[in-house]
């Protein structure tokens, strides 16, 4: 087993903070500060130093950070060759995604899993994409399904794996009364002249929809903010406005509202990625997960 304390070590470094890293394993902030002065005092070396009222890791704390990335990525092949060698089939398979990940595909990756595992447990987490790989990381989830954004780490964190799992279309989405509600598709440059429901400024929803349609030649004029599918949707319904709302999104089905497909370029979508810890992808459990996600992705 590896020194848990280096677990606590990666996490300051991720969170930035020991409040962060306490919240992220459930820790005490002033556990994780005992856990962080044995850790030095028994390799002999500073870890960290006081900088206002922040922490700051020291060179020689960035040095043990990087090298024990290798180490981790180790000891989660080892737990996959231990549990392809296990015949009991038992296990527990945390899987974490945002929300329409939560409600339209984990689900029924966890009814596959269960059903060729039968004796193994699975639990769902919702979460955001960037608390996603905090959950990861601090081992209290074992794959992740998000939405790529700016926030999450690069594909290249030697941290985790990361790969595409499809693309998920945003539609236009108008009031059963609306002029365009019987339209096969729509092209989002001819909506320049619409007011619309809006998820708050800064948030990776926001930011999607503003840049697809400057992209087609206009700034959109906000006229609600809604931060959940099923309050845009009685906006729209309510003939407040139009959204855009991503296929994979589940509606309410009493909301009178038609979705239609955008056609042309720029036709925005969201690109869904899965992730899971840096050489943990061939352990039994995560294994089938990935494996029925990616059925899934090429189902739709």
């Amino acid at each position: 087993m590896i020194d848990r304390r280096l677990q606590v070590l990666r996490m300051v470094a991720a969170c930035g903070t020991v409040t962060g890293a306490a919240e992220a394993l459930h820790y005490t902030p002033s556990a994780v500060s005992q856990q962080l002065r044995s850790l030095s005092r028994d390799l002999g070396v500073e870890l960290v130093v006081q900088d206002g009222r922040r922490i700051r890791l020291t060179p020689a704390a960035r040095v043990l950070v990087e090298r024990s990335d290798d180490l981790f990525s180790a000891w989660e092949e080892v737990r996959g060759d231990v549990g392809a060698a296990d015949t009991g089939g038992v296990g527990t398979l945390r899987l974490c995604g945002f929300s329409t990940a939560a409600s339209s595909l984990l689900p029924q990756v966890a009814l596959a899993v269960r059903a060729v595992r039968p004796r193994s447990r699975v639990r769902i987490i919702e979460a955001d994409p960037e608390e996603c790989f905090d959950l990861l990381l601090a081992d209290e989830a074992d794959v992740a399904v998000v939405v790529a954004t700016a926030a999450v780490p690069a594909s290249t964190d030697p941290r985790f794996e990361q790969h595409h799992l499809l693309e998920d279309p945003l539609d236009l989405l108008v009031a059963t009364t609306h002029r365009l509600a019987g339209a096969e598709s729509v092209h989002l440059g001819d909506l320049a002249q619409e007011t619309w429901i809006m998820d708050r400024p800064g948030r990776p929803y926001h930011q999607l929809l503003q840049a697809a349609c400057v992209a087609a030649g206009f700034s959109p004029a906000a006229a609600h903010v809604a931060t959940e599918w099923d309050t845009g949707a009685a906006l729209v319904a309510a003939g407040l406005g139009v959204s855009l709302v991503p296929r994979l999104a589940h509606l309410p089905a009493d909301h009178a509202v038609v979705r239609i497909p955008l056609r042309g370029a720029p036709a925005p979508s969201r690109h869904i990625l899965t992730g899971v810890r840096r050489g943990s992808s061939r352990q039994p459990l995560i294994a089938l997960a990935l494996a029925e996600l990616a059925a899934r992705a090429r189902a739709r």
